[in-house]
C-alpha cells in the first residue's frame, strides 16, 4: 500500500479506506463471510467528487466556453477510457484485490474494473482527508489534458453534431 500511496502523493490516515477502495466486487463476494465489501459505494462517491473537480478546473480554466464546450471536455476527462489511462499511470491494476475468476480473466487490465477503482482510490482520499486533500491530485492527474484528450476514440455522431452546431 506505501507504494501506492507514494505514486498518488497522499498518505492515508486511516489506511483501511484505501484498502476499501480496491477491493473489486468479485473480491468482496468470494470474502462473504470475513465482512469484505466491494469498492462500490466509494466508486459512486469518487464519481461525484471528480466531476466537480473536474468541472472547477474547466469552469476557470477556460472563461470564454459555453456550457455545451464545457461539458463535452469534461465528459471525455472523466470517461471510462480517461480514467482507465490514468489508472494504468499508477499501476492500480497490480494492488486491486478480485476474485480468482475475474483476475484470470484479466480482470487488473479491464478499462471498467481500473477506471471504478480509480473514482473509489479518489473517493478514499476525500473521506479520508477532505476536498482539499483530494484536489491537488486531480489537478495533478490533468495536468496533461490535451495529452488525455488526445487519446480519446473520435465519436463519429459526436463529431457530427460539434461540426453542424459550429
Amino acid at each position: 500500500m506505501h507504494a501506492l500511496e507514494t505514486r498518488l502523493g497522499y498518505s492515508f490516515h486511516s489506511p483501511a479506506l484505501l484498502e476499501n477502495a480496491l477491493y473489486h466486487s468479485s473480491y468482496a463476494n468470494e470474502h462473504r463471510g470475513a465482512g469484505i465489501g466491494s469498492n462500490e459505494r466509494l466508486e459512486f462517491l469518487g464519481d461525484a467528487v471528480l466531476e466537480f473537480c473536474v468541472s472547477d478546473m474547466l469552469y476557470r480554466k477556460y472563461p470564454d466556453f459555453h456550457e455545451g464546450a464545457l461539458t463535452a471536455r469534461r465528459a471525455a476527462l472523466v470517461c471510462e477510457h480517461t480514467l482507465s489511462v490514468l489508472a494504468r499511470q499508477l499501476d492500480l491494476g497490480e494492488y486491486l484485490y478480485m476474485g480468482n475468476g475475474e483476475d484470470a480473466n484479466g480482470g487488473r487490465e479491464k478499462p471498467s474494473i481500473l477506471s471504478d477503482a480509480m473514482e473509489a482510490v479518489l473517493a478514499a482520499i476525500y473521506m479520508d482527508g477532505g476536498y482539499e486533500a483530494v484536489k491537488p491530485i486531480i489537478l495533478k492527474m490533468y495536468a496533461e489534458e490535451e495529452k488525455l484528450l488526445s487519446w480519446q476514440v473520435k465519436d463519429g455522431k459526436g463529431a457530427l453534431q460539434e461540426y453542424t452546431q459550429g
